[in-house]
């Protein structure tokens, strides 16, 4: 890695010529610094500053080759590393000497030390440098005008047990779809299709299970805006069906709505479904609670339009609008590689339009719409929000989840997929910290939870430690059991735990070989117990140990300002301890009238000439807080010692 530091001089302006006098050479450079080096320009030769220009007026150009790491970036700004550190914290950015940096960060440093920073790459054909400007992707536009945003079609994913019709379900709705009159029928599988009920269009993802949604949403992608529960009426809720449950509830912002399938079948019993959902603070409306259930049958197409009018009524209510006219932006679904296509990917749009020759980055990965098919492999020339269309141009294969984002130009699409997929290579020095019970989650109001996945061997044992659990009071932190179950750690659990930023919690059980990986993979920490008090003891503990420590403080002495001495050292106060000592590595406050004006500690305490650790009652000191010089006659220093006291829940 090469890096460079060169000024760059402002032009001069065309003045007359000056009488002749003799020119100032160049300030030498500095010898911590030997890469600071003229950068002449390439409109014109290098030119003196003018007259009345400051010095301090030329820019310094920091050029790093990604990825930009702490301790590197030190180096050329001519700062230790802890200072580095320290100045990324007021950030809110926790890095150490080894970690990466945004390319945003970086800018915003460099330009408090005074330099532009600027990324650096070596061009394909050889050792030549070629500087180019960071492209970032731009944020979510602000839609500052109501007119601009427009009613969109929701986008509904279908969860529940294996056994319990989804599918069949799906495929009663698509029939319903070309019953209706809509030319054509399901030509090509895409992930995603459209449902026209009524005049109002609905958007349904084809994603199978909540293991795929899980992944998804781990990645950031937050699609879908209703799940429905499939549930089957002669078997009731299933343990996949409680883990479903748990999996929709752990993503904010997403209705539930529950669809009693195989109301046909001789031992279907509804109240006792309805009876399990209570029981899982899912309440039917028609007992007085806040979830739509909607009995149907998928074999006999009993229900199929009742729970379709019922989802475009949640819609209405949920008020989902999207501005048609803003940067296209969407989410990958699925991604494939097609004989004669290349890598092509469903995408959702969730924003503005989409249109055919629109240059884009997805992931790591950029591209160009070369073209658009719908659900029926149809081609489309533009797609709208919440449309589901399958993309061919990408470059590289994308992963589901991804964000897909329409760019100024296709050079700087380019240009960002080279800078993510050298940010890629660097991921594992800086990679992201799951949680551990070490560390703990802060939601917005500031309070602290744990989150945990619970796994046991038995019911028995799953009830016994919930209980005891939900039984561990304490007013300032949480502990939430997202999901819990009986069996093995899976690799779903996995994926819970990493979308939720949870601790995997098992009870005389084990884990299985690919939720091992998934687990080294998420960096989910995974904790196993055989002993149940041991398990609880240790929760507490971590519950416990996640509360700051509180600061208390204990006040050691007091000294009275006899007299104000001027050194050359500064303004020292002669003081006589009127109790208790007076500690040199104590901190101390200045109160004048009872009221503090100063806080901070000592920097000198001196007895006559010499330099001690403590003077106690009685005596007469010399005592320098710090850069405080402004001392009276009369004012009490109190000296004082912080200790740090572990919480107790």
């Amino acid at each position: 890695m090469v890096d460079l530091i060169s000024p760059r001089t402002p032009t001069a302006a065309p003045t007359p010529p000056p009488p002749p006098t003799p020119v100032p050479a160049a300030a030498p450079a500095a010898v911590d610094a030997p890469a600071i080096a003229a950068a002449p320009t390439e409109a014109a030769p290098e030119v003196a500053p003018a007259e009345g220009e400051a010095e301090g007026e030329t820019q310094k150009i920091i050029h790093i080759k990604p990825p930009i790491i702490v301790r590197d970036l030190a180096t050329q700004l001519g700062v230790k590393n802890h200072v580095l550190i320290r100045e990324l914290m007021e950030l809110n950015v926790f890095a150490n000497q080894n970690q990466t940096i945004e390319p945003d960060v970086a800018t915003q440093i460099c330009a408090k030390h005074g330099f532009v920073f600027e990324m650096e790459r070596r061009e394909k054909g050889g050792g030549v440098h070629k500087v180019e400007q960071v492209i970032v992707a731009p944020p979510p536009p602000v839609i500052e005008k109501e007119e601009e945003l427009k009613l969109r079609a929701p986008i509904i994913t279908f969860m529940g047990h294996v056994d319990h019709g989804k599918t069949s379900l799906m495929d009663a709705i698509r029939k319903t779809r070309v019953a209706a009159g809509e030319a054509g029928g399901i030509t090509q599988h895409i992930g995603a299709y459209t449902v026209d009920h009524e005049g109002q269009r609905i958007t349904f993802l084809d994603t199978p299970g909540h293991a795929a949604f899980t992944a998804m949403r781990a990645r950031g992608a937050h699609v879908t805006d209703i799940v429905v529960l499939v549930v089957a009426a002669d078997d009731g809720l299933m343990p996949q069906t409680i883990e479903a449950i748990n999996h929709a509830k752990a993503a904010e912002h997403v209705k539930i709505m529950v669809a009693i399938n195989k109301i046909d079948l001789p031992g279907a019993n509804i109240d006792r479904v309805k009876k399990q959902l209570q029981e899982r603070d899912l309440s039917p409306e028609d007992w007085g609670g806040e979830t739509i259930v909607v009995p149907v049958s998928a074999t006999k197409g009993i229900g199929i339009d009742t729970l379709l009018e019922n989802m475009t009524v949640q819609a209405e209510v949920m008020d989902l609008k999207s501005s048609p006219t803003a940067v296209p932006r969407g989410t990958v679904i699925e991604a494939q590689v097609e004989a004669g296509r290349g890598p092509t990917a469903t995408v959702i749009v969730q924003m503005g339009t989409l249109k055919l020759g629109d240059p884009f980055i997805c992931g790591d990965h950029g591209g160009k719409v070369k073209s658009l098919l719908d659900d029926h492999g149809k081609p489309l020339k533009q797609a709208g929000p919440s449309t589901p269309v399958k993309v061919l141009g990408f470059t590289g294969l994308p992963q589901a989840g991804d964000e897909f984002l329409v760019m100024e130009s296709e050079r700087d699409a380019k240009v960002l997929s080279e800078e993510r997929l050298l940010a890629k290579r660097a991921e594992k020095l800086s990679a992201p910290q799951r949680a551990t019970l070490e560390s703990l989650l802060e939601a917005a109001d500031g309070k602290k939870y744990l989150r945990i996945v619970l796994k046991c061997d038995a019911q028995g044992s799953l009830e016994a430690l919930g209980n005891a659990l939900g039984q561990i009071e304490s007013k300032k932190i949480d502990l939430e059991i997202i999901h819990s179950g009986v069996g093995p750690i899976s690799e779903n659990d996995i994926l819970l735990a990493s979308a939720s930023n949870a601790v995997v919690v098992g009870f005389n059980i084990k884990v299985e070989s690919m939720a091992v990986n998934a687990a080294k993979r998420e960096g989910v920490q995974v904790k196993l117990y055989s002993i149940i008090y041991e398990l609880i003891d240790q929760m507490k503990e971590a519950m416990a140990g996640l509360l700051d420590p509180e600061h208390r403080e204990t006040v050691i002495g007091h000294a009275e300002v006899k007299q104000v001495f001027k050194l050359s050292r500064g303004i020292v106060a002669g003081c006589l301890v009127t109790d208790g000592r007076i500690g040199r590595t104590a901190r101390a406050r200045v109160l004048r009238r009872r009221q503090p004006v100063y806080d901070g500690g000592l920097s000198t305490l001196r007895r006559f000439q010499d330099d001690v650790k403590e003077v106690r009652v009685g005596l007469e000191c010399g005592i320098k807080l710090g850069d405080f010089n402004e001392y009276q006659v009369g004012d009490i220093i109190e000296c004082y010692n912080l200790e740090q006291v572990a919480q107790k829940l």
